[in-house]
């Protein structure tokens, strides 16, 4: 009878890892042509040329193609793309949003293999995902693991600013420098994010899919760039006073820190240790609010700020400009 258990278990294991194999099996060949390696090359002083690159991912037949901005940063040279069929392509860059750390590119030619894009928003943590790059050319990678956090931060910079990335994806799957850019898919074979950094020994982040980066990608597409609204302070989060945590509800608003000089917020006379409560009448709790509604649309608009200033609530009036990237 032990003997008759330990076989069933036995069996019983081999089917369940048949059935991870299965799935892990199908999303690469899925996704494996629609993953290209990508070469990008820069000129240094003296005239040199010198080659790095990473991994793109396709989302349309007509060659649009997802990478990281970090990727194809400097490739003042020329980008290359390299597919698991053999093709070698030249590819253009449409957009890159360094505060985002996304690129959308464009290969030369047509019918191609497209990816399908997911919603990372339905991701779970403990769930199976599989990560795709093309760091050599003609040879796919595929690593998977699982979900293993939601909502991480990443800290980004471009040359003029710094940003959060928020709700990033965590994974155990392994990645290496040459899989930045490519695909990190669910189950399904769908693209819940893009691969953008090597977190530490067992970790790895990607950009997710949302309702936001596909704004981002969107802009990217039709106009080469993404606009965010600027109002030039920095900040943080601070409780609440009790009085206005009870009349809102919430424990945390963002105390102003500092004020760039001759920024909007400087024009409209906020001050440091003033708190900001709302946006247009939209609670901010924390920082990556304040981020989250400072769209493009907001650009030379007059907007209003609800504050604590001395313990007394006031209103600021004020215009934000263009972020600089």
């Amino acid at each position: 009878m032990d003997l008759t258990f330990i076989s069933t278990g036995a069996h019983e294991e081999e089917d369940v890892l048949d059935a991870y194999s299965r799935a892990v099996i199908a999303v690469a060949e899925r996704l494996s042509p629609s993953v290209a390696n990508l070469r990008v090359s820069r000129r240094v002083r003296g005239g040199r040329r010198v080659d790095g690159g990473g991994s793109g991912v396709v989302v349309t037949p007509d060659g649009f193609m997802l990478t990281s901005a970090h990727v194809v940063a400097g490739g003042t040279a020329g980008v290359r793309a390299s597919f698991v069929d053999g093709k070698e392509l030249g590819v253009e860059v449409v957009g890159t949003d360094p505060l985002s750390d996304l690129a959308v590119l464009r290969a030369e030619g047509a019918d191609f293999a497209p990816a399908v894009l997911g919603d990372a928003e339905s991701l779970r943590v403990g769930q199976l995902v599989v990560a795709i790059g093309n760091p050599h050319g003609f040879a796919g990678s595929v690593t998977a693991g699982v979900v293993s956090a939601l909502g991480r931060s990443l800290p980004v910079r471009s040359r003029a600013a710094g940003r959060i990335v928020e709700n990033v994806i965590q994974t155990d799957a392994a990645l290496n420098p040459g899989n930045s850019g490519g695909a990190l898919a669910d189950g399904s074979g769908h693209v819940v994010g893009i691969n953008t950094a090597v977190a530490g020994v067992g970790l790895g982040l990607a950009v997710p899919i949302n309702d936001t980066t596909r704004k981002i990608i969107g802009a990217l597409m039709s106009e080469g760039r993404f606009r965010r609204a600027y109002l030039g302070i920095a900040g943080g989060p601070r409780p609440l006073p009790p009085r206005f945590a009870r009349e809102l509800g919430r424990d945390t608003g963002i105390e102003v820190v500092e004020i760039v000089e001759g920024s909007p917020a400087a024009k409209a006379g906020l001050q440091p240790e003033d708190l900001i409560l709302e946006l247009n009448g939209v609670p901010v709790a924390g920082v990556d609010d304040l981020q989250r509604l400072m769209a493009g649309e907001l650009i030379g608009e007059n907007v209003r700020l609800e504050t604590v200033r001395a313990g007394k609530r006031t209103t600021v009036e004020c215009v934000p400009v263009e972020l600089e990237v």
